[in-house]
This record gives structure tokens, sequence and C-alpha cells, in this order.
């Protein structure tokens, strides 16, 4: 028997490039692999131009196609999970729709899968075609994901990947809202190989993550991903309880002690402005930390559905096959 592997593709405002990317990149490059079924599973994540109804066009002439098509905009992470949840292959590759990531290299993430690989990861050149506030900015990110615990994600490493069934299985178990599917899928701990290639340009229109959403993920990333944040900060709190005792015993034996030998001049109000000044930082730097875990136990708690899905607008899909997306 045949198997079949699904491509989960999110897509919200893609109506200038979407045909030519389904058309001209990725349906020539699936075509090319006789040994499996195919199946595109399209995830509109509440686009507001002319996405949806192309979509739907490509579906109506396609039974290979479905289209998810979500009642608003959930975001990138919620559109892929909806996408893995109805996709029905043995494995399922997941790529976005702007052309960036190259359909070409579906054959390699085939590749390593067949050799035993349950997760084939792509991982890009990811200092190339960026400014250097990306640069510095993505450095930073994974450096900062390491300190933090995260020993799984390699840097450069994106949601174009190919997933066994069995993981796919296991990640539509997991119910946290605030999600980042690379990290939680990387977080599973299966095997998995990394299939390196170069960033290409968009085939149209312009990104919809700009720096506030790229920097709410990684706001999340941390969050979500690690419990560190707290710890480090338990340590600041640490060095700046011991640094102001030395400080303030310094300034007793300078001061009254010693009969200030070095003229700091440092009276009682300067000394206790000094020590207020760095207890509030702490403290107002700890609250807000502490304030950013209480939200996400929050939103984890309301129980709410990641994202809805509407039927009406959504085609070939079998809503009865699919579980609840619920805890």
């Amino acid at each position: 028997m045949t198997k079949k592997i699904s491509v989960v593709i999110p897509v919200c405002n893609e109506e200038k490039g979407i045909r030519n990317f389904l058309d001209k990149r990725l349906v020539p490059e699936i075509e090319k692999i006789k040994d499996y079924d195919f199946e595109l599973v399209l995830v509109n994540d509440g686009s507001r131009d002319k996405t949806l109804e192309i979509l739907q066009e490509y579906a109506e002439s396609r039974k290979d196609v479905k289209v998810v098509s979500l009642v608003r905009n959930f975001g990138k992470e919620m559109a892929l999970s909806a996408g893995l949840r109805y996709a029905e292959g043995d494995a399922v590759l997941t790529i976005d729709s702007d052309g960036q990531q190259p359909p070409e290299r579906i054959s390699d993430f085939i590749k390593a899968w067949e050799d035993g690989a349950e997760i084939a990861t792509g991982v890009r050149d990811h200092y190339t075609k960026h400014g250097l506030i990306p640069k510095i900015g993505s450095k930073i990110f994974y450096k900062l994901l390491k300190l933090m615990g995260n020993k799984t994600t390699v840097p450069g490493s994106t949601d174009f990947r190919l997933m066994d069934r069995v993981v796919v299985n296991e990640f539509n178990e997991l119910t946290e809202h605030n999600r980042i599917t690379r990290g939680l899928v990387d977080w599973m701990g299966y095997e998995k190989k990394d299939i390196y290639y170069t960033y290409g340009e968009r085939m149209a229109g312009s990104p919809s993550y700009n720096f506030r959403k790229l920097f709410n993920l990684a706001i999340d990333s941390f969050i979500s991903m690690s419990t560190t944040p707290l710890v480090i900060f338990g340590y600041v709190g640490i060095f700046i309880t011991i640094g102001s005792f030395l400080l303030g015993t310094f300034c007793i034996i300078n001061q009254y002690i010693l009969g200030d030998p070095l003229r700091l001049y440092w009276n009682g109000a300067v000394q206790m402005a000094i020590f207020i000044t760095f207890l509030v930082g702490l403290v107002l730097i700890s609250q807000s930390i502490t304030a950013l875990y209480i939200s996400h136990i929050h939103t984890e708690t309301q129980n709410r559905p990641l994202y809805i899905v509407s039927k009406k607008q959504s085609r070939n899909i079998n809503a009865t096959s699919v579980k609840p997306n619920k805890k």
C-alpha cells in the first residue's frame, strides 16, 4: 500500500504569490516523487485579501487538497497546529507559503525519514539576506535560548520539517496555548536529522511577521519552554543582596570607623538612595517576569480551543476523523 505524505502550509494574505508557489514550485516537485501519494493541507489563517477564494478554487479542482479555514487570524503557530491535526499522512511536511523555503529539498527530507529519522528539520543559513539588526537579534536569541536550558534547538532551525505520524500524533496531544511549534517538536526528543538549506527570497508580498511579532515569539519561547528566567533572577537577587551587604559594610567601615580617609562623603541619604534604587529595580524586574508566568497560567486555565475552524469556508476536510483540540 502506497504511503501518504501530507504537506501542511499555513497561509495568510498571500494572494499575490500563493498560486505561483503551488503551481510553479511545490506541486512540480512533489509530482517528481513517484513512490508516495501526497495531500496538501492549506490552512487559511484569517486572510483579509482574496487568499481564501484562491485556496477554495484550488481545492475544488483537486481532490488531494484540503482547505482548513480559521474564522480569524490565530497566528502561524495555531495555523500549523490546525494543519497538523487535519493531516492524515504517514508523514507530515510543514512548509511556508512565501517560497523562501525551497520545495526542491523535499526529497532530501523524505530520504532522511526513510533512513530512520522521525523528524527531518530544515536548518537555514539564518545570517544571509538579513540586515545587521536581525543578524544580531538572531544570534542573541539562540544564545539566550541555550543559556535557558534549551539544548535541542539548533540555531537556524525552522518550521520547514518532516515528521513521522508518531511524532504528529504526540504533538496533537499537547495542550498549551502559548506554543512554539519547533520548540515543542524538538522538546519531544524523537530521533531527528538536520537538513541544511539556503534561505530564498519571497515570491511576492511582504512578510507578515514584523518586529513586534518576532519579539513576542522570542518572549513566548523563553517563558513557555523554560523556568530558567525565574532562576536567573533568583541568582540576581542573591548577587545584589550580597553586593549591597558588602557595599554597606564598606561604607560603615570607611565612614564611621576610619573617618572617611577616601573622602567619599557618602552621607546616610546617599547610601540609602543607592540601596533603595538597587532593591526597587530588582523588585520591578522580578515582578515583571513573574507576571509573564502568571499570564501564561491564566491563559492555560481558560481551556479555550487553540483555534476555530470554519466548516463553511473549508474544503475537503473530514471533521469526524479529527479529535477536538481542547484539553
